[in-house]
């Protein structure tokens, strides 16, 4: 008996994994008409949980060429002086969260939390210390492997205003807020643990 229960969003992340890697890495051509027949599988799985168009699911796993690897996110820490976090609601499901975003290709992670700060709520900041690194596992909140950065920022210039993503922001301490977008609460606490540590 397994230790653990399969999600079907693990099981499904490790078959892509296999028919992706199988799809890069093999030179039969069998082979690859079989790797190709596990990723439309595969596909098809991911669009009926998605509900999403096969062929949308297909092209957006085409896209990420040769060894897959985790998402990558980024979250920003930023207090006010009284300590309290900068929390946004987020248009999607009404939670609060840090702000935060998935990183992009071509740039560096710094440059990925500036970018979304600066997107979600129109400040500028400094970068600071990484707090924490944290990890979800597929089927936890989503589909796939992905790591998160939270980083200690510093407002620089700006405002914090709402946005199309950030329909309301302010300063908050963690007990403040009851409707955490997933694991946010666990990342908000830890970035409160980070200051108090340093002070």
């Amino acid at each position: 008996m397994p230790d653990r229960i399969r999600t079907v969003e693990a099981f499904l992340e490790e078959l892509r994994s296999i028919a992706q890697l199988g799809l890069c890495y093999a030179s039969d051509p069998h082979d690859k008409d079989r790797y190709e027949r596990l990723m439309t599988l595969t596909c098809e799985e991911y669009a009926a949980i998605a509900e999403l168009p096969v062929p949308d699911v297909k092209s957006r796993l085409a896209a990420e060429f040769g060894h897959v690897t985790p998402k990558v996110g980024v979250d920003a820490a930023i207090f006010d002086d009284a300590g309290r976090l900068l929390l946004t609601r987020r248009f999607d499901d009404g939670m609060w969260c840090l702000p935060c975003g998935w990183a992009e290709l071509g740039e560096t992670a710094r440059d990925a939390i500036r970018r979304e700060v600066r997107e979600e709520v129109c400040l500028d900041v400094s970068v600071g210390e990484v707090i924490d690194v944290f990890s979800r596992l597929p089927g936890q909140y989503g589909p796939h492997t992905a790591y998160f950065v939270v980083f200690h920022c510093v407002r620089v210039t700006g405002e914090p205003t709402t946005t199309e993503e950030a329909v309301e922001i302010g300063y908050f301490y963690p007990d403040d807020i009851v409707e955490w977008h997933r694991d946010h609460e666990e990342r908000a606490r830890r970035a409160v643990r980070f200051r108090t540590e340093r002070l």
